[in-house]
């Protein structure tokens, strides 16, 4: 194996790394848009075309579907990493073999858990099916789970782009024209919302599987190996778990609804829950290309570049996600008003579930190394922190079936559950992380209250505005606001190269830690 052109944990080292994020980071910051702009329109037209109840019946599948298909992946979204830095540098192996391996053991546990939904179906529809078409829902687990060991595969070599266009462009769009063609097929409009979401994920299958096959090839020699494959599976459980339980803090609440309420409330939660979930995908869409940059630090034991490179991600994914919160809930019942009037008394619980993404940035940004190097205390507080969620959600919803309030509260409730749940979760995560690393993990700064500041004064000038004004300007006019005092007090050079188009030499070699 040849020497490494740096010295371990070398300034020349940790420019490499720091450039890797930041191409990455920029690169999924497009993506974002590319998303919101392919994700609203799937929510207008279905709200519109189909109703908030079928909306709801498909919200209360689909949630469980993503949980069952990140099971199936196996925990490789963060594992795949691992295992190629240790097999490819120290025992020489082919990464197509390697990518394969992984492939065939989720596609083992995928064949197991499609062929148990088919025979026990009332996890994923408990408020019943809107036609015979909703069961071929249960089809997009095995896709889903391969397209996320595909991206895996391609955010090891620093390939972002693939994932760009296969969740923020391929997928979301394919879905929004999907559902408004399906609605005008006689034959399929009763079970057009998730013919739509099926199209979609295997949409993006392919748009993933293509530059996989160009980078790695087919595998060579490569033959099943029931032992190894055992192995792997049993080895994933800790990340898997941590996969599904830090997703299942996102989706449990729409199950608890489902459960416990109406398709009504379901529905107007699900349409706040995909609008909040829109700055997720920032800190989410970091993960692929932290991993590999984590593990090569890992295995050299430079545990200050990961605590370094875990402060400078963490503020840029706050510092992103706060200013798209703050745009999203101001003019917030504007925006609910597009899914139609039967769901802006969703409002408060858009504004909840926005601020508890931005509480949640530090857990997820702490949890993309605690899954290396505590899996099994870092499962256990997620797993933890998802029953206190299930507890305060059940909770809140009975309180609010109490006191006789409508389906806009029992939304607000599941948000409220929500957010306290994150917000527990990154204060314990953060601190474990920080003891772990012995150096801070911190990413606040002092701009991010001036910023919000500012823009929350312009803001309550947006909410006198008509409605169409709100949208098509207010937005613009609070995310500018944000974003010049943000970059102009917040920002120092280091952080500055995200939004450069060379970070090759702007990057400083040992950048000052933030805050």
């Amino acid at each position: 194996m040849s020497e490494p052109a740096h010295p371990k944990g070398s300034p020349a080292e940790h420019h490499e790394d720091m450039t890797a994020l930041v191409k990455g980071g920029r690169t999924n910051t497009l993506g974002f848009l590319l998303r919101l702009l392919g994700g609203i329109p799937f929510l207008f037209i279905g709200y519109r075309l189909y109703g908030v109840e079928e909306m709801g019946r498909f919200a209360s599948a689909v949630v469980v579907v993503e949980l069952f298909a990140l099971i199936c992946a196996l925990g490789e979204k963060r594992g795949l990493a691992q295992r190629l830095t240790h097999g490819v540098e120290d025992d020489g192996e082919r990464p197509a073999n390697l990518v394969f391996d992984g492939i065939l053991a989720s596609l083992t546990v995928s064949t197991l858990v499609v062929t148990l939904l088919l025979i026990f179906p009332y996890p994923i529809f408990p408020n019943g099916m809107s036609g015979p078409y909703d069961i071929l829902i249960i089809a997009a687990i095995p896709a889903f789970a391969l397209t996320e060991i595909l991206l895996a595969a391609q955010a090891y070599k620093f390939d972002i782009a693939t994932t760009v266009r296969a969740r923020a462009i391929v997928e979301p769009w394919t879905r929004s024209i999907a559902v408004a063609a399906f609605f005008f097929i006689p034959a399929l409009n009763d079970g057009g919302v998730a013919l739509a979401y099926l199209a979609a994920v295997y949409a993006a299958l392919l748009t993933a599987a293509w530059p996989f096959l160009k980078s790695y090839g087919l595998p060579k020699g490569w033959r099943p190996r029931p032992r190894y494959l055992g192995g792997l599976m049993s080895r994933a459980f800790p990340l898997a778990g941590a996969d599904v339980i830090e997703r299942g803090t996102r989706l449990i609440d729409v199950f608890l609804l489902g459960l416990f309420t109406s398709e009504t409330a379901v529905g107007i939660y699900y349409f706040a829950k995909e609008i909040a979930s829109l700055p997720q995908k920032l800190k989410t869409s970091f993960e692929p290309v932290l991993s590999p940059v984590i593990t090569k630090n890992l295995k050299t034991g430079n545990m200050a570049a990961i605590a370094q490179q875990v402060r400078q991600v963490g503020f840029w994914i706050i510092a992103l996600q706060l200013g798209i919160a703050l745009a999203l809930a101001i003019p917030g019942q504007a925006i609910m008003g597009l899914g139609g009037p039967a769901i802006v008394g969703g409002t408060g619980a858009l504004a909840l579930l926005l601020i508890a993404e931005a509480v949640a940035s530090m857990a997820v940004v702490s949890e993309g190394v605690l899954v290396y190097i505590a899996k099994k205390r870092n499962l256990a507080i997620s797993t933890g922190v998802i029953v206190v969620q299930a507890l305060l959600t059940v909770g809140l919803i009975l309180l609010v079936e109490h006191f006789a309030l409508d389906e806009g509260y029992m939304a607000a409730g599941a948000a409220m559950a929500l957010l306290l749940a994150l917000g527990l979760s990154s204060v314990i995560k953060a601190h474990m992380l920080k003891t772990l690393l012995k150096a801070p993990v911190g990413n606040l700064r002092l701009a991010l209250v001036w910023a919000t500041g500012a823009a929350v004064l312009v803001g309550q000038v947006v909410i006198l505005l008509p409605e169409w004004v709100e949208l098509a300007f207010g937005i613009p006019a609070i995310l500018a606001t944000y974003g010049y005092v943000i970059w102009k007090r917040g920002f120092g050079p280091e952080d500055k190269v995200l939004f450069k188009k060379s970070t090759a030499l702007d990057i400083p070699a040992n950048p000052p830690p933030a805050g």
